[in-house]
């Protein structure tokens, strides 16, 4: 009897953006499990499957709810958006692992990983090569990590000359939170000219992209489904593309 769970990356939410690997996982699922509003996109692609969902800040009822299913034999596919590793669900299920490893019926899961798309890629492929050297991926969501903490890695990335994406600038609670990070990033030494953008709605119909400076993005329109991206002290943006140079001359 199969006891199989796949922590799938479902990209940005359109079946384009999905890799190869990851549709056919899905087809071959048995249920679908994960956050109400991807599990909707994923039921327009994939109607026959069995789905299970959970809402925001119920993550770990959502990996409970995939051993218990695969407990009973089934295939399951448990979905995130980008990719399960990048601020996904992948980690809390291998930590919920050797929980169940010792329960009667749950001994033989296992748990794989299929990597979708992150939004720092699919979103830098929007706005040109923001990403083209070295860079860094920072949340602004301090609701698993404290805001000293972000600070201080926004901080070392302006040091350390990264370019940067960023995650979940600004939602309805923490309204003021992309204002804030530019600020800090301006008082570590990045210009206020520095080249800058962000993307909404990925890979979706309603899909904006915006490129400006440190100092404008300050002020952005910037939500949940927005990833940002700063550059490095070398970016610059040409034509509407941002971009960061990898080295070559030119």
């Amino acid at each position: 009897m199969s006891k199989t769970i796949e922590v799938i990356g479902m990209g940005p939410g359109s079946l384009e953006g999905m890799t190869l690997e990851a549709k056919r996982a899905l087809e071959s699922c048995d249920v679908i499990v994960g956050y109400t509003k991807y599990v909707e996109l994923l039921s327009t692609y994939f109607p026959q499957k069995e789905f299970v969902t959970t809402g925001m800040r119920q993550e770990i009822e959502r990996c409970r709810a995939c051993f218990d299913l695969a407990s009973q034999g089934k295939r399951v596919a448990l979905v995130c958006s980008g990719d399960a590793g990048v601020y996904g669900m992948a980690a809390p299920m291998f930590e919920l692992l050797p929980e169940y490893k010792n329960k009667p019926g749950y001994e033989e899961i296992e748990v794989s990983v299929i990597a979708g798309v992150t939004a720092a890629n699919s979103g830098a492929a929007l706005l040109g090569a923001p990403l083209n050297h070295d860079y860094c991926v920072i949340s602004l969501s301090d609701l698993l990590t404290p805001w000293e903490t972000i600070e201080k890695r926004l901080q070392a990335a302006i040091a350390g000359d990264f370019a940067i994406a960023i995650y979940n600038p600004s939602s309805h609670k923490r309204k003021d939170y992309l204002k804030r990070a530019c600020e800090i990033m301006l008082s570590a030494g990045a210009a206020p000219d520095r080249a800058c953008g962000y993307v909404k709605n990925i890979g979706r119909e309603d899909t904006q992209i915006q490129t400006c400076t440190l100092q404008e993005l300050a002020d952005a329109d910037a939500d949940m489904f927005t990833t940002v991206f700063v550059g490095n002290s070398q970016s610059f943006i040409r034509d509407g593309k941002l971009i960061t140079k990898r080295g070559y001359s030119i």
